[in-house]
């Protein structure tokens, strides 16, 4: 995930710098050797400048003033209700399975995003996730890697398994993300999923009452 327009952060930082030096210059006494003087605050600087950014990652990046321009990804968190298509045909019946309803938990901060899913029958945890931003198309795509955990009483037809999810995030302010996903069990299916909630809810039964 590319956490910050750089070009952008320094067009920020370097006069905010400039300014507190001067502050502080000017409301500091001024020794024998200015210069010298001068250069002693350069620490008081940088520590206030480190706090700033601590303030920054912490909560400030979520403010949608800076979103686009300063934080190039979009902020996810929150809960997401959808539906999985599997591509998979029951050799029985010759036909697909119904679409199963799924919930999706996002947790996200300025440097991390995991993900917990949840349907009826399972839990998954990603190990794995990511934004990605294309600069040239503006193409934004949630990318997750996860461990699916069947319940007991399920897992002679759903065996534990891996899979990958591949979404595109959907409108400037995403309420939207469509995709596919894949498993260690070779199935394949589409992904259809929308905003719900920011609150962070973890229990697929809770969510679809």
């Amino acid at each position: 995930m590319r956490h910050l327009n750089i070009k952008a952060f320094l067009w920020i930082i370097v006069p905010i710098s400039i300014l507190l030096w001067i502050l502080i210059m000017v409301f500091s006494e001024v020794g024998a050797d200015p210069v010298w003087n001068a250069i002693k605050k350069i620490p008081t600087v940088i520590s206030i400048d480190f706090g700033l950014w601590i303030i920054f990652v912490r909560w400030a990046w979520k403010c949608r003033i800076f979103q686009g321009w300063l934080v190039p990804f979009p902020i996810l968190e929150g809960t997401w209700s959808g539906l999985m298509k599997s591509t998979w045909v029951n050799p029985a019946t010759d036909k697909t399975l119904p679409p199963i309803p799924f919930t999706l938990v996002i947790r996200q901060s300025f440097l991390t995003i995991n993900c917990s899913i949840f349907t009826n029958e399972s839990s998954s945890i990603s190990y794995s996730a990511d934004i990605l931003v294309d600069k040239e198309t503006n193409r934004k795509q949630l990318i997750y890697h996860y461990a699916n955990k069947p319940q007991a009483s399920v897992r002679n037809r759903s065996e534990i398994h891996d899979g990958t999810a591949v979404l595109d995030i959907i409108g400037g302010k995403p309420v939207e993300m469509k995709g596919e996903y894949w498993t260690s069990r070779r199935t394949t299916g589409d992904i259809e999923i929308k905003f719900v909630s920011k609150e962070l809810r973890e229990d697929f039964l809770r969510i679809t009452e």
